[in-house]
């Protein structure tokens, strides 16, 4: 088959790989019909999280299930599904209490309660590191779907493939990201990052009850679509000042919510990427450090953006001093995703407008280029197989 290899920074190839088959009980293999590339898969490409082998990549999938392990009685073959990126037995503490991405089980070489830097991570993650388990992603044309009785969740025929794919990561994670915060109705939320997540987040923030949405980002193209799609207000922090502006507009006090959506990958000057190799740090806390002044006091912040590696100078003062609520993590798909898929379903919520490119699987290298690069205008490129 084919399949979407990460062999080394900056290097994507399309592959012919061998076809997965079913390794236990508990396993699909699906016939995948549409991926899409995460800003996460970005983490790879640029080498902020390191691997070492080539790596079929991609979260974010969905398809037709063609091959059932015998322990599987939920699903069929024909059955049309969508994948949650966390890899999750359904069984252990963590699953029992509705944290997936900590799940005990799917990570068997790496996993640990540290959460340390090079090792001690969370649950396994679809096409996300061996440090995340080493499982093949979905940007191919097959995928093999282990603890299948846990994750999928089949799509009604009424939505495209496109309605239903963000379903796996990007409006879950947006959605938590404002669940995190506890709305009661008006608050003013801003969120930092108009890429898909943060696009996803300022959605979710009008359908939890704020009363103003404002996204944050410097690229004029992520701006407007967040406009278009969002229907928010929006700051370009590369000609105004965004901490100033946001508490001026808020009588001072600051957003009641602040949602980082960037994570280590914001815009950094060359005298912070220097200081970054001498401190070992990989990426910046910017966004983080603007979410913290630009939240009111007694406010939230919410990180969905990935970190990762330890980072000097946190702000641990002034969050003490302003007494902060700060969440962060990935998103617990499987507990979030059946009532997401319902306000699809309902049309609550429209999720494929933010979808700026669709190109067949052997364009992928393209695709990261310019999905990296901030080139063509690209917000989301979807792969079809």
């Amino acid at each position: 088959m084919k399949a979407v290899r990460f062999h080394m920074p900056k290097v994507m190839k399309v592959d012919n790989v061998p076809d997965p088959g079913i390794e236990d009980a508990r396993d699909i293999i699906l016939k995948v019909t549409s991926t899409a590339i995460c800003g996460s898969d970005l983490h790879i490409y640029n080498g902020k999280i390191p691997q070492i082998e080539n790596l079929i990549v991609g979260h974010e999938f969905m398809g037709e299930v063609v091959e059932t392990g015998k322990a599987i009685t939920n699903l069929k073959k024909g059955d049309r599904v969508v994948v949650p990126f966390p890899i999750s037995c359904g069984q252990c503490f963590f699953c029992q209490h509705d944290l997936y991405p900590h799940c005990e089980n799917s990570n068997e070489k790496h996993y640990g309660p540290e959460g340390a830097l090079l090792d001690q991570k969370g649950a396994a993650l679809f096409g996300y590191t061996n440090l995340y388990g080493g499982y093949a992603g979905g940007q191919a044309e097959y995928v093999r779907v282990p603890f299948a009785d846990v994750g999928p969740r089949k799509v009604p025929d009424m939505l495209t493939d496109e309605q239903a794919l963000f379903l796996t990561d990007i409006f879950p994670t947006g959605y938590i990201a404002v669940d995190w915060a506890n709305l009661k109705g008006g608050e003013t939320v801003v969120v930092f990052g108009c890429g898909p997540v943060g696009i996803m987040a300022q959605k979710s923030a009008w359908l939890k009850g704020a009363g103003r949405v404002i996204g944050v980002d410097i690229q004029p193209y992520r701006l407007k679509k967040a406009q278009e799609s969002a229907n928010s207000e929006v700051i370009n922090a590369a000609e105004q000042d965004v901490i100033q502006l946001v508490r001026d507009m808020t009588q001072g006090r600051g957003a009641d919510v602040c949602i980082d959506a960037v994570g280590m990958e914001a815009d950094r000057t060359i005298l912070e990427k220097a200081l970054n190799t001498i401190r070992l740090q990989a990426g910046t806390t910017n966004v983080l450090e603007n979410c913290f002044s630009a939240v009111r006091r007694g406010g939230v912040v919410s990180v969905v953006g990935v970190y990762g590696s330890y980072y000097d100078k946190f702000p641990l003062g002034q969050f003490f001093d302003k007494g902060l609520i700060m969440r962060a993590g990935q998103a617990p798909v499987q507990a979030y995703i059946d009532t997401l898929l319902k306000l699809v379903e309902d049309g609550k919520v429209v999720l494929d407008d933010i979808i700026t490119h669709k190109l067949p699987l052997s364009e992928a290298p393209h695709a990261y280029k310019i999905f990296n690069n901030k080139e063509d205008d690209c917000v989301k490129v979807v792969l079809k197989p």
